[in-house]
């Protein structure tokens, strides 16, 4: 049988454990090379990759050598419902690194969500995974499918290390620490084509839709408008002194999505962290003089960034000069030189407080993310029971928890550690 007929013909359900799907895409293939090294000959795990390219998907398995010489392919397209209706059926999990996802993303997440298939990706497009949400939260809820989007460097670090936080402000105080806030102490690696071109759609899609604007600046986006938060989310816009960590605090690119996240996480536990939970992130750059500079510039910075992007000349020049273009990232000797130290700090009203670190060893946004977003994956499909978890659209925290902080502290080179 070819592939081709393999891809379009229901294989019984549950064939596979996980299937990649965008292998050949740039994070795909580090996805795809860490999973080769990292189940080895394991065959307790059974898992393929998908593409819609036939010749790709052959070249990226070839290039394993015997090590790969049987991992299964199939051919399936993000336009063709068909193929992608047959690839769920194979499958426990689907993993996903086609983005745009607002391009690219919707029939798959339709295909789990009325298949009942459980579903993780990257998507860093709040607006998107909203879309999304309105749309199919009924059918992924009918049908048993978890809906995990937001499974790498956004935002599995600030939501899994806020569940680490709050796991230990409960064990130590017996009671959730309302006013949170990460910040970034240190950071190393570039940014690929994947990424800038996520950016660019949200902001097209903000330009030509006032609703779509309004979504975007809203931190309760993915909450619901019943949400019961009573405290204002507040995020940093500009440079701030921050004296819990003594230093010049600057906005954090991440935060648009991640805060979003987090929220959503607090909400989805029927606010376990608290009604008058608030959360913001910032980047640090240090005391004095020079850290209020730094904050300064990088505000700067940040802000021509986004007015670059939003007005359509300057960004077709930055598209053309300086972004990387779709496909093109960091290198394998970039992506492991890169790392990321972050700082969650909570407290609440009586003075009580604790910190807790939050490190990985790789590039963030894709040597990092690659291993973030393997162990969700494996996460879901051999850790989280059907009958332990309800279907519906999920963040990373209410549908893994501890689990999750376990293989990626074992597998995935990310710490958490209170400080």
């Amino acid at each position: 049988m070819s592939i081709d007929e393999q891809s379009i013909n229901h294989q019984p359900s549950n064939q596979y454990d996980l299937i990649i799907f965008g292998a050949t895409s740039f994070v795909g293939q580090i996805l795809t090379t860490y999973l080769v090294e990292h189940l080895g000959a394991e065959n307790s795990i059974s898992w393929a990759i998908a593409a819609r390219s036939e010749a790709k998907l052959t070249a990226l398995r070839d290039s394993y050598g015997d090590s790969a010489k049987q991992l299964p392919m199939i051919i399936a397209d993000s336009h063709d419902e068909a193929s992608l209706q047959a690839m769920c059926a194979q499958t426990r999990v689907i993993v996903s690194t086609v983005g745009p996802y607002a391009l690219y993303g919707e029939l798959l997440v339709k295909a789990c969500a009325e298949s009942g298939t459980d579903y993780t990706d990257l998507t860093g497009e709040a607006q998107w995974i909203k879309q999304m949400q309105d749309k199919y939260q009924e059918a992924a809820q009918q049908s048993g499918a978890r809906i995990v989007n937001s499974c790498g460097f956004d935002s599995i670090p600030s939501d899994m290390g806020m569940f680490t936080l709050q796991q230990q402000a409960n064990k130590e105080f017996g009671h959730p620490l309302p006013h949170t806030k990460l910040r970034v102490k240190a950071i190393k690696g570039g940014a690929s084509g994947g990424t800038v071109a996520s950016m660019i759609e949200a902001i097209k899609a903000a330009k030509a839709d006032p609703k779509v604007r309004r979504q975007m600046g809203n931190p309760y986006l993915l909450c619901g408008k019943d949400h019961q938060y009573q405290q204002k989310a507040h995020s940093v816009k500009g440079p701030m002194f921050d004296k819990e960590f003594n230093s010049w605090v600057a906005p954090f690119i991440m935060e648009a999505i991640n805060s979003r996240i987090v929220l959503h996480s607090n909400a989805l536990m029927d606010m376990a962290y608290g009604k008058d939970f608030t959360y913001s992130e910032g980047v640090l750059t240090g005391p004095g003089f020079k850290g209020r500079v730094g904050a300064v510039m990088s505000t700067l910075g940040f802000g021509a960034l986004g007015v670059g992007l939003f007005f359509s000349p300057l960004r077709a020049l930055l598209e053309k000069f300086v972004l990387p273009a779709p496909g093109e990232g960091p290198s394998p000797e970039a992506q492991l030189k890169g790392f990321f130290d972050l700082r969650l700090y909570g407290a609440d009203n009586d003075g009580n407080h604790l910190m807790v670190k939050v490190t990985g060893d790789r590039d963030p946004g894709y040597g990092s993310t690659a291993k973030m977003l393997a162990q969700a994956g494996l996460c879901m499909a051999l850790d989280i029971k059907k009958e332990d978890q309800a279907g519906g659209f999920l963040t990373p925290s209410t549908a893994m928890g501890s689990a999750l902080v376990k293989r990626l502290e074992e597998h995935a080179g990310l710490t958490f550690t209170r400080l």
